[in-house]
């Protein structure tokens, strides 16, 4: 399993514009439709990451504990072609098994996760109500077979920080995960 980190790019970017089918209702979502409340989690994932598979739950979860707050919206961006498990119709499966509350947008150009700087799934990109990065790196210390527990410690304390208007002193560490799978 291949083992790529986050870019992490410069903090107070600006989230780029964009407008992508949303695998659980069929329909096209417009980013400034989409960006509400005190921030924006973007979220680039996919259906077979085994990195992904293993803190799918915990994502979920948090979506769930923090959704009055923060917009979650998850993209993948995978070349189907050669993941067909990365298909439209199967992250639409995926979101109706799991019980996604959020948009799961499918970036068949791969054009959006090119000018996020996405490298990995997952990847997390936490904007402000201005559409400003603030963080960006991984949800914990949990990996594939490391025995550590999935807390969603790191991106718990950012979205807390968010929301209470407090800066986030923690170290940013970048996500691991699989790479994105380029055309």
């Amino acid at each position: 399993m291949a083992r790529t980190p986050s870019k992490m790019i410069e903090l107070g970017k600006s989230a780029p514009d964009f407008k992508l089918l949303d695998t659980t209702d069929n329909k096209f979502k417009n980013s400034n439709d989409l960006f509400k409340n005190k921030g924006v989690l973007i979220m680039f994932i996919c259906n077979h990451c085994p990195f992904v598979i293993h803190v799918l739950d915990e994502i979920i979860k948090i979506s769930n504990e923090y959704k009055n707050d923060i917009c979650f919206i998850a993209i993948s961006s995978n070349d189907v072609k050669n993941y067909p498990e990365d298909s439209p119709e199967l992250m639409k499966k995926l979101a109706e098994d799991k019980g996604f509350k959020f948009p799961y947008l499918y970036d068949e150009s791969q054009k959006i996760a090119k000018l996020y700087d996405a490298a990995c799934t997952p990847d997390f990109f936490l904007y402000n109500s201005k559409k400003k990065l603030i963080y960006r790196g991984q949800l914990d210390d949990s990996r594939p077979g490391n025995n550590i527990t999935v807390t969603g410690k790191d991106l718990r304390n950012a979205l807390d920080c968010l929301i209470h208007g407090v800066k986030n002193i923690e170290i940013q560490k970048p996500s691991i995960g699989c790479n994105i799978k380029w055309k």
